[in-house]
């Protein structure tokens, strides 16, 4: 015999949502998926985007680089996440070295430059950032930027040419 209290855990959410929410993004196979999601970036450098947030400035999408030295150095002025899903990488400012399973915070005001080791053939990284990767060589100077805006223009152009369609990135826009 069940009681009333465990009838309505197993109920789902009886009212409506708010009328202006926004819908949920769902990504099945966000590694092993359609190879044609992967947007290239730079030479064996690929991302695979899950979230565009034009409204908050931030992003979230799947890094993939399948050779070894240094991929950019860049600052944040802005918060950034990563969870490492395969291989490995580090920064040349730190000690630390980021494997499978480990989980970065940077935070506001970071450079640093980002490098994956001789010996990992591949690397997949959850990122999360928040406003602009400002890219600068070793004293400052600017080398160019990206931001939600250049990674939807990106994924447009991309998608287009790959047969997905440029509308094939609105669903993960938000």
């Amino acid at each position: 015999m069940t009681s009333e209290s465990d009838d309505h855990d197993k109920l789902p959410y009886q009212l409506p949502f708010p009328d202006h929410a926004l819908q949920e993004i769902v990504v099945p196979d966000a590694v092993a998926g359609d190879d044609r999601a992967w947007v290239p970036q730079a030479d064996n450098v690929w991302f695979r985007p899950l979230c565009l947030n034009r409204s908050q400035g931030y992003w979230v999408n799947l890094l993939r680089v399948t050779r070894s030295g240094v991929l950019s150095r860049h600052r944040h002025p802005g918060p950034v996440h990563g969870f490492v899903l395969k291989g490995s990488w580090r920064y040349l400012e730190h000690e630390w070295v980021a494997n499978v399973g480990s989980y970065v915070f940077e935070p506001p005001g970071e450079t640093h430059t980002l490098v994956v080791p001789d010996d990992v053939d591949e690397m997949i990284t959850l990122f999360q950032v928040t406003g602009v990767m400002y890219y600068v060589d070793p004293w400052g100077k600017p080398a160019g930027y990206e931001d939600v805006f250049t990674k939807i223009d990106m994924c447009r152009q991309h998608y287009e040419a790959v047969g997905l369609g440029a509308d094939h990135v609105e669903r993960f826009i938000r």
